[in-house]
């Protein structure tokens, strides 16, 4: 055997504890813990209490396990009955906060307006109206194809309101992908726009929805915003629009409450087989693990001005968006556009105009914030209030965690790394800041009442250092109970692996490698298939790219294992200069050498303008593998394998790009 990932892996040896009057002022301090360990079920029936129940659970929590072949089920806080959308808006009006700005919204064209909670009441009892009279039952699906914008929320929160089930659809998404989750939800309600501003540009986005909603048995109506005042296509009696139901609807609606395991939203997931997952979320298991881990990790405090950069239809705006910061009560920023639109500022002005003190990004836009600003942030921009900071996505490279917290936070600001999944609600591993020591790179530890391991084949927890399988071993309120309409899937995807093992009949299989240091840290080594294996080394894609990036000519590196006839596979990288000077591949594999060892050196390097990644910043490192073997098949002559759906990508040209650059490269190996 060679050596495992574990035993080449990059070494991290910064640490930054966590600071004396932060931790002065913390909500949460280390006994929550202990209290957690002793009893975790107490643990989160004490946060289940932070919310408005119009009726108490009689039994906290219920679990059938995957043994004998069975689906697993949870079931939290059973016999409890709330509102969710109450939770996040009406109690503080009641409690006297109406007048508290809820949402600043900021459109590309520069448009502004803010929301007060009381005004936000009012349009969601609207919408909620609206959604009634459209025919919309408990239980019925609406997917919401919309780009961000305070109509967006609106309209979530109602579906919440009234019981219906929402699946959010990133508004860039194509025909195809759209028309899927329509038919996969049997939804009867299509809410989209007439167009939406996107890079200085109003595109048309009815028409793409028009072919997604056509003929489909269950949609009833079409519900059009008018955003870019463009001329539209219109199905009479199908489509309606937004300021002729909703803006003229009653502005009173008595919200009723839902079990607490009622559907709240599915959330669609790329699957292996290449048909997206559907997970179901439910309402007061979800909003107790989104509103506690929200207050907890970012230290969520009244006079706070939250912003999440992600898309509304990715799950971390579904809850460091939505349900986190409105369910505690907060003020955030919503952004519509691009981050360089109408220039590379945009972010910076944003911060200084809504004086935000919790900024939550991707470690992809980070990186590219190295690439367009280097070592320094230009000037005239005023970031002090600032006080906290966060990641999510991928794992985060160390240099680019390090240049976060340096260029953003000045040097002093805690950086919260987050780890989860659509799968996991909420975050699952992250530092408490007035806790934890944290560690450039690294997730930290899981939250209290999380109890995550990292275990081998057998099932057994690694020593430290090593390298193994990322699992939960006890149910948490913030799961995902089940894939839309195909259970055994469910199952198949997240139990089967471990089944029957541990307290509880089985781990959640969360599909990452990992390693745990010797202080317990977790650090996320990427996907179980974005493992390289060079002459029985197995490599792990994260650590080769953190050290392409840490050479100061690399902005961004995406990694792959490609078929090499001498060692099996061989590592082939793609990375995009950060601008300071030349690339030079001699240099980044001796970087790559010195960093983690020889054996992990990419036998090819390749210059490229973009890496083609998701919506949450993920890199896809299949398709840089699929285009690179095209590219081979394409010069021996062979018909290319087809590279399969880039619907979901944020940046479809990635992938002509990068073609293209290998269609007329020299592929050097030094």
């Amino acid at each position: 055997m060679g050596v495992t990932v574990s035993e080449a892996r990059l070494l991290e040896n910064r640490s930054y504890p966590a600071a004396t009057a932060f931790a002065a002022q913390a909500n949460v301090t280390g006994e929550a813990y202990a209290r957690a360990a002793a009893d975790p079920t107490a643990f989160w029936e004490q946060a289940a209490r932070r919310l408005d129940w119009a009726e108490p659970w009689h039994t906290a929590h219920e679990w059938e396990p995957p043994t004998d072949g069975a689906v697993p089920a949870a079931r939290w806080f059973v016999g409890g009955r709330l509102n969710v959308a109450a939770n996040c808006v009406d109690r503080h009006v009641a409690e006297g906060r109406g007048d508290k700005v809820a949402l600043h919204f900021e459109g590309e064209p520069g448009d502004r307006i803010s929301v007060s909670y009381s005004d936000l009441q009012r349009r969601v009892s609207q919408a909620a109206n609206a959604l009634i009279a459209l025919g919309i039952e408990p239980g019925d699906r609406v997917v919401i194809y919309l780009p961000v914008l305070v109509e967006t929320v609106v309209i979530t929160l109602a579906c919440a309101r009234i019981g219906a089930v929402h699946s959010l659809v990133f508004g860039g998404f194509s025909a195809e992908a759209v028309r899927f989750r329509l038919s996969d939800t049997r939804a009867k309600l299509l809410v989209t726009s007439d167009g939406q501003f996107r890079r200085g540009t109003a595109t048309e986005v009815k028409s793409t929805a028009d072919v997604a909603a056509a003929d489909l048995p269950d949609l009833e109506h079409v519900l059009v915003l008018r955003r870019t005042g463009q001329p539209v296509p219109w199905t009479e009696g199908r489509d309606v629009w937004w300021h002729d139901v909703v803006d003229t609807a009653d502005t009173e609606h008595e919200a009723q409450s839902f079990d607490a395991e009622h559907p709240l939203f599915i959330i669609y997931t790329s699957g292996t087989t290449g048909k997206p997952k559907g997970l179901v979320h439910t309402s007061g298991g979800y909003l107790t693990h989104a509103s506690w881990a929200h207050w907890a990790h970012f230290d969520a405090k009244n006079d706070d001005v939250h912003w999440c950069t992600a898309d509304l239809a990715w799950v971390t705006a579904h809850t460091y968006e939505i349900y986190g910061p409105l369910s505690n009560g907060l003020t955030q920023v919503i952004y519509e556009g691009t981050p360089d639109t109408p220039d590379r500022e945009r972010h910076l002005e944003i911060i200084e105009r809504y004086g935000v003190t919790v900024y939550y990004t991707a470690p992809t836009l980070i990186r590219t914030f190295m690439t367009w600003f280097g070592d320094d942030l230009p000037a005239g921009h005023d970031l002090s209030t600032l006080r906290l900071l966060g990641t999510v996505g991928e794992a985060i490279n160390p240099e680019a965690w390090i240049w976060f917290r340096r260029n953003f936070g000045g040097d002093r600001l805690p950086v919260i790394d987050t780890w989860w999944q659509s799968e996991t609600g909420a975050a699952m591993i992250a530092p408490l800041p007035g806790v934890t020591t944290l560690k450039p790179g690294s997730a930290s530890v899981p939250l209290p009442g999380i109890d995550a391991a990292v275990v081998d084949d057998n099932g057994d927890e690694v020593a430290a250092g090593r390298s193994g399988t990322l699992v939960i071993r006890r149910p948490w309120p913030g799961m995902a109970r089940t894939v839309w309409g195909d259970p055994q899937r469910y199952r198949d995807a997240y139990w089967s692996a471990y089944a029957g093992h541990g307290e509880f009949g089985g781990f959640y299989v969360a599909g990452d490698g990992a390693t745990r240091d010797a202080d317990g840290y977790v650090w996320i080594l990427g996907r179980l298939d974005d493992v390289v294996n060079v002459s029985g080394h197995r490599l792990s894609t994260i650590e080769i790219e953190s050290a392409l990036v840490a050479h100061d000519t690399v902005g961004e590196a995406g990694t792959a294992g490609v078929s090499d006839p001498v060692t099996g596979q061989a590592v082939v990288a793609f990375v995009t200069p950060s601008g300071r000077s030349d690339v030079s591949v001699q240099d980044l594999r001796g970087q790559v050498a010195t960093a983690i060892g020889p054996v992990a050196k990419p036998k090819h390097i390749v210059v490229v303008p973009d890496l083609p990644k998701t919506r949450s910043g993920k890199i896809m490192r299949r398709l840089l593998a699929q285009l690179w073997e095209a590219e081979q098949d394409r010069r021996a002559g062979r018909a290319p394998v087809p590279l399969g759906d880039t619907t979901s990508l944020q940046n479809p040209w990635a992938v002509d790009d990068i073609a293209a650059v290998l269609e007329n490269a020299e592929l050097r190996t030094s």
